[in-house]
Parts: C-alpha cells; structure tokens; sequence
C-alpha cells in the first residue's frame, strides 16, 4: 500500500524500463544513441542525482545494448548507491585520466546522439574534439516526449504534490493579506508548502494590484492593500515530483470590472481542461482557452502559452502552445493557466495540473476557481 506521505517506491526494474525505452525511441528517431548528464533527465533514468561539475559524468544508452554511467572514481560509491544501478554498468574514471577517452569507445565514431538540455559546453566541445566525426542535438528538441508519459507510481507522486499545494492553498486564504508585504505572503506560501510535505519550493510568485500583470512577477517590498487583486502562483517538489498552481483573490470585495475579468479567465481554464483528451494536438488546449478570452476582447492581454509540462521538473515538455501539434497522450501532465494581464491595474490567472485519461482529463488541483475574498 501507498500513500500521500509513503508514495510506492521506484524499482531498479523501473528505470531498466526507462533507459530501454529512452534507447528505443532514440533508434526510432534515427539516433545512434542518448547522453545523459546529471540532472533532471538523469534523476528520471536512473534515479542517480550528483550534481553537475567540471568532473564528467555521462549516462550512455543505445539500443541494444546494456547502458554505461560514466563516473569519476571518487563519485563511484555514490553512483552504486541509486536505486537505477543494478540496471547499467559503471565505467569510472580517476583525476588526471581523460574522461572523453574514456567515453569514447562507448559511441559511434560518426553517430548522431541527444544529448541532455544541461550538459555543460565543455563535456559536449571535449566529446566533440575527441570524436570530431560526431553530431548531436538537444533531448528537447530530439526526445521532447522523453519523460512525458508518466507511469501509474509518477502520477501518484503528481497526484499528491498537487494535493499538498492545494492544502498550501486553502491555508493561505486564513491568513491576513491587507498591510502586509508580498514578500510576508510569499513566506507563508513557502512554509505551507514545506509544511504539506514538499521537499523543495521552486516558486512563491505573489503579485498585487500593479505587479499582477506581471506573469512572473517576483514577490517584492510592496504592501498589499484592500482593494487589491492578488495573484498566487506556487509550487516546488514533493516525493521528487512537481506542483503548480495558481489562483487569483481579493482583498476586500472587488469592483464590477475585476470579477468580470476573473470570470472570463474562469471560463477559458475550464474550456481548456474540456479540451483534453487523447489523440488532441497539444496547440488545440491553447486555442480552446485563448479563443475564450480573445471573444472577450482581452486577446492581446493574454501574453503566455496556456501551459507546460510538468514532472520531476516544474516545468518541461510538452507545452500547450499555437504551433505544438503533438498529440496527447494517456499519462501525460500539464498546467492549463490563461490568465488576462492589464498593465498598471491587475492581472487574473488561474492554473490546474491536469492528466491525460484514457476518455479525457483528470485535474489534479481541485480547489475552488472562484475568486476568493481575503482580509
């Protein structure tokens, strides 16, 4: 049994799977193979999680055979530790050794590869000098469904860190808006996240009045005031899996102007939610939700994409954006969030974690969308 708190655990079996299907998909794409360096994609295939230095490390998977982590020495107990090692092999290398020539012999001499988003210049030009015969080109822009699809174990983890930013959010209503600074909120919103059992806050965004046209406005020195329209936008990570969600509140009652626009954005996020479902192109959730606020007449005050993937980052592909004809597919997650910005006055956003069901979408933030009233 699992739970929000005790999630089922990944299994050495779980990213066997992974690295295969990486492999596989990078034969499809006509690939001679996938270099993974620390960071997201590599906590993703083999749950290994060292950071990223001028020290080479490189995970190396090819269709057909067995994958290889290439490791410093001194880095190589920790490597062995990741749950993902009994599913590849280490070949490690010492201080004053030449990592690429170590590396080498494990590529085609003339092989196209993806290479990770974040792998450092100097490891790709090293690679590059040692194999000049050798091209390469993003994961994202090469393998932009690499970490998409998330299994049944993934999406508990989703499922319950958007759990844990919706408890963040029916708490934060409790607490006192008016003559408080943006930065006091932002606290506040970082601690419930901490506190509902996220092990990492990414992100408190808390713009009143003015600073809510701003999309990712930085919570500041400004004192919210009665009157003011508030947006929240928050997240981070949970059992190494992402939340995101944004609502938009009140302080005091709001003007016949500000609830219009808040309704309006209410009904673009709810078109875009009805929108999902497999075998869609991902630019049809976006175009369901702007054609909404463009009937409106706030098209040009709609400034964002309508989403982005999500996973054991907060942000990745796929994104719900005009011209991303990517169809969805069941295990997908993504933010659906139009929002309208009006500059020097207010903005609105409202954003839900939403999956890809066999029939349709799943939310994984349920709170009210209604725009909430604060002291």
């Amino acid at each position: 049994m699992s739970s929000p708190d005790q999630p089922v655990p990944f299994t050495a079996d779980d990213y066997r799977a992974r690295m295969e299907r990486a492999a596989e998909s990078a034969a499809e794409a006509g690939l001679a193979g996938v270099l993974v360096a620390p960071g997201p994609d590599l906590v993703h295939l083999t749950g290994y999680h060292p950071v990223n230095t001028e020290r080479l490390t490189l995970l190396v998977l090819k269709a057909g055979q067995d994958p290889v982590l290439v490791v410093p020495t001194l880095e190589a107990p920790d490597a062995e530790e990741a749950v993902g090692s009994p599913a590849l092999a280490l070949r490690d290398w010492t201080d004053g050794k030449d990592p690429y020539a170590v590396t080498a012999p494990l590529l085609d001499a003339a092989g196209r590869f993806g290479i990770s988003d974040n792998a450092w210049a100097m490891h790709l030009l090293g690679l590059q000098n040692f194999l000049p015969g050798t091209s390469y080109v993003s994961l994202t822009e090469a393998l932009p469904m690499l970490r998409a699809v998330k299994d049944a174990a993934e999406l508990e983890r989703l499922a319950a860190a958007g759990a844990a930013a919706d408890a963040t959010y029916e708490e934060i209503l409790k607490v006192r808006f008016s003559g408080r600074k943006e930065t006091d909120v932002a606290a506040d919103l970082a601690a419930l996240l901490k506190q509902f059992g996220h092990s990492q806050v990414d992100f408190t965004v808390v713009g009143s009045g003015p600073n809510g046209a701003n999309p990712h406005h930085e919570a500041g020195d400004r004192t919210i005031e009665r009157g003011d329209m508030v947006v929240l936008d928050f997240g981070g990570l949970k059992h190494g899996y992402g939340s995101d969600t944004s609502r938009t509140v009140h302080v005091g009652e709001p003007g016949a102007e500000e609830q219009r626009v808040h309704d309006i954005v209410r009904e673009a996020q709810e078109a875009g939610c009805r929108a999902v479902r497999p075998g869609v192109a991902c630019q049809e959730i976006d175009r369901a939700a702007r054609a909404v606020i463009t009937e409106f007449g706030y098209g040009e005050r709609f400034i964002h994409r309508t989403g982005h993937g999500i996973g054991v980052t907060t942000h990745e592909p796929p994104y719900m954006i005009e011209g991303e004809e990517q169809p969805l597919v069941p295990g997908m997650c993504f933010s659906v969030e139009p929002g309208i910005y009006l500059p020097g006055r207010f903005g609105v956003r409202i954003e839900d974690i939403v999956t890809v069901t066999e029939d349709g979408g799943r939310r994984l933030n349920t709170t009210a969308r209604e725009l909430a009233i604060v002291e």
